[in-house]
């Protein structure tokens, strides 16, 4: 029999002199891929934004329909920044405090996690965020409990003379900064874990042959790799502790009490709007000059 012939099976290639879409096009491209999300940011921030600067500004001894008259009435900062300083302070050292203790404790778990769960990295991401699984409000409700006045732990301080006989954690600063820290833990150790679980393991034996001991080597290239999730933990922790309100009210007292308590009442107890507005616009204000000055002096380029 005489051979089968060969036949040709090449598929035809695509041609290679396809033009690229020119720059005009692709520019549209890309502001209609952002008109999602801007129309998101119009909707639920810029109009609720506008609509809480507007309500700052009203004058409280008004008389239309609500209430108010717009009268662009600056007072009101000047106001509020005399009546409710102290809260607004005491929100500030209380997210400071929080944020401090959550690096601390974070940055050793996600270390851990990190270079030395193994296997077990998976299981203990999810453990971390377990707590996710629980409302917040009875998350801070089992810290009543825990730190209830005939409770375990302030039945053992007492025992070891830490605290005095009638001494108490609730309704103290320490029930306060404690909520805070358990509730928000996890919001620093998830972008610590993204950062070192990147750096090089290289990197780091690199520093032992140059004869760096653990620690010099950490403060020498750990440290300096992991900036962006410290940077990124410590804003995700302190912005939503400083206006907490939920910890103060339900491990506090009146004396703890943060400016998210006084924006609360003001706005559904004592009715006052103009108030609660400015309270709420210098807080932002506030959080925002602090969290620029700190990402510019931190240097970490990959977040702004």
């Amino acid at each position: 029999m005489a051979p089968l012939a060969e036949t040709d099976v090449t598929q035809p290639s695509a041609p290679d002199d396809v033009p690229p879409p020119s720059g005009r096009k692709r520019g549209r491209i890309g502001y209609l891929l952002l008109l999602p999300g801007l129309a998101w940011l119009a909707v639920f921030f810029v109009v609720p934004f506008y609509s809480l600067l507007a309500t700052s500004l009203f004058d409280p001894s008004g008389s239309d329909t609500r209430g108010y008259d717009m009268t662009y009435h600056v007072a009101n900062y000047w106001n509020v920044l005399q009546d409710y300083w102290q809260p607004l302070l005491r929100s500030l050292w209380y997210g400071a405090l929080a944020t401090a203790f959550c690096l601390v404790l974070g940055y050793v778990l996600a270390y851990a996690i990190a270079f030395k769960a193994g296997r077990w990295k998976n299981l203990m991401l999810v453990l971390v965020i377990a707590p996710f699984f629980t409302s917040f409000l009875v998350r801070t409700l089992s810290w009543k409990l825990i730190l209830a006045d005939d409770g375990f732990v302030v039945n053992t301080l007492q025992f070891l003379h830490v605290l005095g006989d009638d001494g108490r954690l609730l309704a103290t600063p320490v029930a306060v900064v404690a909520g805070l820290t358990y509730n928000f833990l996890p919001f620093m150790v998830l972008p610590l874990f993204a950062s070192l679980d990147k750096i090089d393991g290289r990197l780091i034996e690199a520093a032992s042959d140059l004869y760096a001991n653990p620690v010099v080597g950490f403060f020498k290239v750990t440290w300096p790799l992991s900036l962006p999730g410290v940077v990124s933990g410590t804003l995700l922790t302190f912005i939503p502790s400083v206006g907490d309100y939920i910890n103060a009210q339900l491990l506090g007292s009146p004396n703890q009490r943060m400016v998210g308590s006084v924006i609360q009442s003001l706005f559904t107890d004592a009715n006052d709007y103009p108030a609660a507005g400015a309270l709420s616009v210098i807080l932002m204000a506030i959080i925002v000059a602090m969290v620029l000055v700190y990402v510019r002096r931190a240097g970490t380029e990959e977040l702004l």
